[in-house]
This record gives structure tokens, sequence and C-alpha cells, in this order.
């Protein structure tokens, strides 16, 4: 049976895109990476994905000025042309708007450096220590039209320690990111195949 194809959204660097296609390179692992797709042709992740041997570009934004429906709808036309059937966003640095999330719906995941439904939105390593958190983390979920509330898929936790900076807990909550996010992928990848293989037996 084939395993989905997933296409990843990102901004920068990636470093969970790259997390995503290293897991997915095992044998075992449910879910083909087949596309990278970028908003800013000078993001570092294209390069690293193309390295690992994933097909990626970018779909500049700028061209599209303020309509990022129609932004989505040229990143939309890629995905498909590549049958992708998951995407995951990857420090993808654009909201979305109702077009792209419910086009996806069911089917599209983000991280998040938090322990949703704390810390939505930025800085979230800086509120946590400013707010005297104990405890802090990450969160895959599915992507929903509310920003950071669509339902929960995996979260990891890292304690807050005493004199941590914002960087050391990034840094370790990133470390965290890299080990859920694939398990969540992995998960959903199952869930999308379980229909199909339910139809054939």
């Amino acid at each position: 049976m084939s395993k989905p194809r997933v296409g990843v959204l990102i901004s920068g660097r990636g470093s969970n895109m790259e997390a995503l296609i290293k897991a997915a390179k095992a044998p075992d692992f449910p879910a083909e990476i087949v596309l990278v797709l970028s908003n800013k042709p000078e993001a570092a992740g294209l390069e690293i994905a193309r390295a690992l041997g994933v097909a990626a570009e970018a779909v500049p934004a700028k061209p599209f000025g303020k309509d990022r429906e129609a932004h989505e709808r040229a990143l939309d036309a890629k995905l498909q042309e590549a049958g992708v059937e998951i995407v995951c966003l990857a420090g993808y640095m654009r909201l979305l708007t109702p077009y792209l999330v419910n086009r996806w719906a069911g089917r599209m995941l983000n991280i998040h450096p938090s322990l949703l439904p704390e810390f939505p939105g930025l800085d979230t390593h800086a509120r946590a220590i400013e707010a005297g958190a104990a405890k802090h983390g990450c969160t895959v979920h599915l992507v929903t039209e509310g920003m950071d509330e669509g339902p929960v898929v995996a979260q990891a936790e890292v304690p807050v320690l005493p004199n941590d900076t914002e960087d050391a807990l990034a840094a370790r909550v990133l470390a965290q990111e890299h080990i859920i996010y694939p398990r969540a992928l992995a998960e959903l990848a199952r869930k999308i195949r379980l229909p199909q293989a339910a139809s054939h037996s």
C-alpha cells in the first residue's frame, strides 16, 4: 500500500522540516515527504530539503500583494500537482486564510512552541519565563481557523529552570519538537490510510 504523500511549508531554515524528512527516510515510516514549499525564495530550508533529496521550491508571497488567498491558491496548486495528501507547517510564518485551512481540514498539522492552550502566538519562551511557568513545551495540532486552536495531536513537556534564558529554554523545547512532530505525522498518516485499508479487506 502506498504511503500518504506529505508537503511541508516553511518560511526559514525549517529545522522541523529537516527532522520530518530524516524520520520519513526510515523504511517503516508510514508517510513520504515529497515536496517543500516556502513563501520566501531565500529560505535556507529549501537548499536543506534538496540536499536531503526532496523537491523544494519557493512560491513568493510578494507578487500577490495583500491577496493572501490568491497566494494560497498558488501554493495549493503545487501541492495538488505533487499528489500531496497531508500538509505540515514547519515555521511557516504566515497566517492562513479560511481557504487553505478548509481545503486541508483534518490533514494539516502545525507545531507550536508551547503547551497549548497556554501561550498561543509569538514569543512563547519569553512569556513562559515571565509568567513564572514551572513547565513549558511544544504541541502538534491540527490546523483550524482559530490561531493555535486546533485539536491537539501530541505534546511534550520540559521544565522551566531557575535562571532560564529564552534561548536555553527554546533549545530544550526545539529538541522535543524534533521528536514529537514525526510521531504526530506518523499517527495522522496511519489514520488517513485506515479507511482505505478497511475498504480493501
